[in-house]
């Protein structure tokens, strides 16, 4: 099922439950659905995602290698650095703007 992150200033995100569950812990949420990030929590939530992805902006996010060895894929699965754009984009935004952001499914 689809998880939606809506902010005020932002086109939604639209993200497969098990990538944006693993993109909210990231942000050192606690990954529950529905949830939000009030803009005063945004600048941490936002740090915790860059630190994660610096860490490894070409790795693939654990649902993503999951679903590889479920499917036997071989083809190159997509970087935490690309599946967080959107997201970082959002919060970068939801920052300057200081307005919150929500997920639901």
């Amino acid at each position: 099922m689809p998880i939606t992150f809506k902010s005020k200033y932002s086109p939604d995100v639209l993200m497969l439950e098990a990538v944006a569950r693993e993109l909210i812990h990231l942000m050192g949420h606690s990954g529950s659905v529905p949830g939000s990030l009030a803009a005063e929590d945004i600048p941490a939530a936002l740090a915790n995602l860059e630190r994660a992805i610096g860490e490894g902006p070409g790795r693939a996010l654990d649902a993503d290698r999951r679903r590889d060895e479920d499917e036997d894929r071989r083809d190159k699965p997509v970087s935490v650095a690309h599946r967080a754009g959107p997201l970082l984009a959002m919060l970068k935004t939801a920052l300057k703007e200081r307005e919150h952001v929500l997920w639901e499914r």
